[in-house]
């Protein structure tokens, strides 16, 4: 009885060996690599992160390789960060770049800068060697009406300080393009500009464009200017054309209203012409009702008809000497 116990107690104690040795196997590798760099983790805690959903190569990898490099980091800020959807690998090799290029940066800001969707290990980089921008070409106008169409390389470096929460590299290239807009409006002559394009540099670099941004402008170059179309000469053709429009349709609304006048002129004196022949018409009526009424007798009627020939007979006369003068002249 006693050895049938012995044996139940040999096998479950070599299952639990068996179970131990396969559960804890694959962290053993990770556990030595740990223990030979000096890197303080036990088996039991990788084994923990395994539960938590943290890859314990991830993180016992990032503590060799920072250790290594000799930068502290904590094991629970490192799964803090890969739990928070971080990139554990980029923030610690950001800190050794920081630190060997003697930028300051420590692991509260790579890891915010990270979460804040930025490649933290690639704005080190660029803080370390600085990249150019070129800007879109720039149409601007200068005080004599030519256009100027501009180019600019921009040389920026990160800004750490405002990776989280500062504009990005289209917020640049807008003021740099405002900049050159002003700095060509505000010249007198386009030739100015051409002879002298460093001066747009200077101008636009002074005005402090990086403010706010998550880049630091080193120097702003000037690649290329072309000239475009006269614009001053175009704008006052538009006007030329639009100030004879403007008195074409002034003077068609003038001779509308001759014509309407005219026309209200022959309405009127065909209007008094009317009236005359009404008039006319009434005057046989006149002359019967004064036969009748004896106001007018025989002898005046003819001597009235006298007079209408007689006066009738000058006026014939008098056109036909017209004629003639008119004729012999």
């Amino acid at each position: 009885m006693s050895g049938t116990f012995l044996t139940v107690i040999t096998i479950v104690l070599l299952l639990f060996i068996l179970i131990f040795v396969f559960t804890f196997m694959r962290y053993i590798s990770l556990w030595v690599s740990a223990r030979l760099s000096n890197v303080n983790i036990g088996l039991i805690q990788l084994f923990v992160m395994q539960l938590r959903k943290v890859p314990p190569a991830t993180i016992v990898n990032s503590m060799i390789t920072a250790t290594k490099a000799g930068i502290p980091v904590d094991r629970d800020g490192l799964e803090a960060h890969f739990l928070a959807g971080g990139n554990v690998m980029k923030v610690v090799s950001a800190l050794i770049s920081a630190d060997k290029a003697n930028i300051s940066l420590t692991f509260k800001e790579a890891t915010a800068i990270d979460l804040a969707g930025r490649d933290v290990f690639e704005a080190v980089q660029l803080s370390v060697n600085p990249k150019v921008i070129e800007s879109p070409p720039v149409t601007a106008v200068a005080k004599d009406g030519i256009q100027l169409i501009a180019k600019a390389r921009v040389t920026v470096r990160a800004n750490i300080r405002q990776l989280v929460g500062g504009a990005g590299e289209e917020t640049v290239l807008a003021r740099i393009g405002e900049g050159i807009v002003s700095s060509i409006g505000s010249s007198a002559d386009h030739k100015q500009v051409l002879e002298n394009p460093d001066s747009i540099s200077k101008v636009v670099l002074n005005k402090g464009l990086d403010s706010g941004t998550a880049f630091e402008i080193l120097s702003i170059d000037i690649a290329d200017i072309d000239i475009g179309k006269n614009i001053g000469a175009i704008l006052q053709m538009d006007q030329a054309n639009a100030d004879k429009n403007i008195a074409q349709a002034k003077a068609e609304e003038r001779r509308a209203m001759a014509v309407a006048q005219e026309h209200e002129m022959i309405a009127k004196a065909q209007e008094a012409k009317a009236k005359v022949i009404e008039a006319e018409a009434e005057i046989p009526m006149a002359i019967a009702e004064a036969f009748k009424n004896g106001n007018l007798g025989i002898m005046d009627y003819y001597k009235i008809e006298n007079v209408k020939a007689d006066t009738k007979m000058r006026d014939s006369i008098g056109g036909g000497d017209g004629k003639d003068k008119k004729g012999s002249i």
